[in-house]
């Protein structure tokens, strides 16, 4: 419970950020947490009928799917070719932000459809180019449901990742039999953490892993990863493997995450701390590693109405340190996103868009090999 309320800070902090008004994060966390809570209790059927992942609708991104954000590319770059050997599973984050009920409807619409789509294409349209990417849509959770310790709250999250699992099945069905690419980001990472413990881990379908981006979710290498099922990602060149960071400029304050993550036991019983958190660099590809700006092949710098972006190589660099990923240097008008604590979660991605895709690529290779 405690580690939902680190997710719920984030998407707390996001919210403001969203609003612009950073200011009223002085008000007190307490005058927050009541404005932000669904209103009345978890109930299944205000979120709408379920998915029916047989049917395109239910897919964000797949290769049945017209308009698909994930095939977006920067201005410039040369369009991704959709039918290269692997199939992608992309979770895409929180994007929810209204009060009404505890999860969102599948067809949620207005400003939630654009932050999903957006995400989409900023993240999932790293991975194109190394096959088709299947983004499910699933009724997510509120933000809110992240900022309670209730059974309203746990609920909304297990019926959230109930929509996650029965698209995973069905992906499965659409995939084939060849390498398969896992990538998530906040709630997301959250239930592809749970995916591979209950999917993946101990299962024929892990040695297809190509590897897994668990992004903007701490994962502890000593009381997490062992049940995960994958070994963290130590070299460049390694297929069947996990990569997670969560990014910050210098000087980082994760305080607020780590203050409550740490009280939490792991999926082991161990003890998690930040000292032992996974960050892998996407940039090197390597645990633990460092990398120069000139090293970052790809940074994406959006346009104003965030509907587009260019690709700037060199604009940042990044190494890890007690457990997190921190830049060195400063990207170009990324926009007004950073949070407070030097936290650029909403970032994680597209500080990283070139090194994410060639990442990729690279594994790719190897799973081959």
């Amino acid at each position: 419970m405690y580690a939902r309320r680190f997710l719920g800070c984030i998407f707390l902090f996001t919210l403001l950020a969203v609003a612009a008004a950073f200011m009223i994060y002085q008000w007190g966390g307490r005058v927050l947490i009541n404005e932000a809570i669904p209103k009345g209790h978890f109930e299944p059927a205000k979120a709408g009928d379920a998915p029916d992942y047989a049917d395109a609708k239910s897919w964000i991104s797949g290769n049945e799917v017209v308009d698909d954000p994930s095939r977006w590319q920067p201005n410039g770059e040369i369009p991704s070719d959709p039918h290269r050997s692997a199939a992608v599973f992309y979770i895409h984050p929180t994007t929810y932000l209204d009060r009404d009920r505890w999860n969102a409807p599948l067809f949620p619409g207005g400003e939630t459809e654009f932050r999903t789509r957006l995400f989409v294409q900023s993240q999932a349209s790293a991975f194109s180019g190394d096959g088709n990417v299947f983004a499910p849509r699933y009724r997510q959770a509120a933000y809110g449901a992240f900022l309670l310790n209730s059974k309203d709250a746990e609920a909304a999250l297990d019926f959230a990742y109930n929509d996650v699992a029965a698209a995973f099945d069905e992906f499965l069905k659409r995939a084939g039999d060849g390498p398969i690419i896992l990538a998530a980001h906040s709630q997301g990472a959250l239930h592809l953490e749970r995916l591979l413990r209950e999917k993946v881990a101990g299962k024929p379908i892990a040695k297809r892993i190509v590897a897994a981006y668990v992004v903007g979710w701490p994962i502890s290498t000593a009381a997490d990863l062992p049940a995960l099922g994958l070994p963290a990602c130590t070299s460049a060149n390694q297929a069947g493997c996990i990569l997670s960071w969560m990014t910050f400029g210098d000087p980082p304050n994760p305080d607020f995450i780590f203050h409550e993550w740490e009280k939490t036991r792991g999926f082991n019983g161990g003890k998690r701390r930040q000292a032992d958190t996974l960050c892998v660099n996407p940039i090197t590809g390597i645990e633990n590693g460092a990398a120069s700006p000139m090293d970052n092949p790809g940074t994406l710098i959006p346009t104003a109405d965030m509907r587009s972006a260019t690709l700037q190589a060199g604009a940042i660099g990044a190494h890890c340190d007690k457990g997190l990923l921190i830049l060195n240097g400063m990207p170009l008008q990324l926009g007004s996103y950073v949070l407070p604590g030097n936290n650029y979660h909403v970032y994680d991605y597209a500080l990283f868009w070139g090194a994410i895709r060639r990442d990729s690529e690279r594994r790719l290779a190897a799973w081959h090999r």
